[in-house]
């Protein structure tokens, strides 16, 4: 009999569309940090309430004063971004990633890697710590990791009643050293990114506001100015006024009027990789390689044998 030349296509492609699926199946089991594509990065009060209290963590990532006045019910406060950093050389701000610290840092929270972590913050805080909790746990290996979109205004809006007073007791997790993998793809450094400066395959974003891009120095840096090349984009533009993300044609509009596009990898940059952070997750839930720089402007304006413009 003659063979089927549409049919043995067929064949082929559902040959090929397994062998994939196969493939990614056994990335993700060889490379714990890859994350699909489709996953989404952001959460609804519905879905929240969807997962299982044993199977969740909630963190609050506002001052510990406004935690007391008003959270999420079962939401913990595990501190501010800057408990989990260090000063080196004179520059603050930067991660601190050594897994015995990590591991007593989040192990009392009942923090594991088993379970889904929720971040919330408030829309109109102009640091919005939220992103980079989010950055952080990214950095430390962490994928079961989302931000309620809206923060706690979209909660009590979808109907959330808020608790108030301090954490409530948490048994320890099961977090050891050994799960704190450091995310390599997330992260970038002085060195890493003066030895690709004037490369066409990065594209660096200075997420400050316009007046510190031009020189303004509100936060202690030695010197005013920004990268080299680096392109302005102040990280609320990527929201609208009620805290939410645009949509994704919004963004995309954002983006390709620098010309931003999935070959090219990102550098986001602010003052202490806080900021920039939020860009970090924004630039994540459309799915680009995207790198914060934690030391920042406070790192890169302290090198003098580093330019500046």
């Amino acid at each position: 009999m003659k063979p089927d030349i549409t049919s043995a296509e067929r064949n082929l492609s559902r040959k090929i569309r397994t062998g994939l699926i196969q493939m990614t199946f056994l990335i993700s089991l060889l490379n714990p940090q890859f994350i699909s594509a489709e996953q989404s990065l952001v959460t609804t009060y519905k879905h929240l309430q969807s997962i299982p209290d044993e199977e969740l963590v909630i963190i609050d990532t506002r001052s510990k004063l406004k935690y007391l006045l008003g959270h999420i019910p079962n939401a913990l406060h595990i501190g501010n971004w800057e408990n989990y950093t260090h000063t080196v050389k004179g520059v603050r701000g930067l991660l601190k990633t050594e897994p015995d610290f990590i591991v007593n840092k989040l192990k009392p929270y009942g923090i594991d890697k088993n379970k889904t972590i929720i971040f919330y913050g408030e829309p109109t805080d102009p640091w919005r710590e939220d992103g980079r909790f989010f950055w952080m746990f990214e950095r430390l290996g962490f994928n079961k990791i989302l931000i309620l979109e809206g923060g706690v205004a979209s909660w009590q809006s979808s109907g959330g009643n808020l608790e108030f007073g301090s954490n409530r007791q948490t048994e320890n997790s099961s977090l050891t050293q050994k799960d704190i993998t450091l995310n390599p793809l997330v992260s970038a450094d002085q060195k890493w990114i003066s030895k690709r400066l004037k490369s066409d395959e990065i594209v660096i974003i200075d997420n400050r506001t316009r007046a510190e891009y031009d020189g303004k120095i509100p936060y202690g840096s030695p010197r005013g100015g920004h990268i080299p090349s680096a392109i302005h984009i102040h990280w609320p533009e990527f929201f609208s006024t009620n805290g939410y993300l645009k949509n994704k044609k919004e963004l995309s509009n954002i983006l390709n009027k620098y010309d931003i596009n999935h070959e090219k990898e990102i550098v986001v940059y602010c003052t202490g990789g806080i900021r920039s952070a939020m860009a970090y997750f924004v630039l994540r839930t459309l799915d680009y390689k995207v790198r914060n720089y934690d030391g920042s402007w406070w790192d890169w304006s302290q090198n003098l044998k580093l330019s500046i413009e």
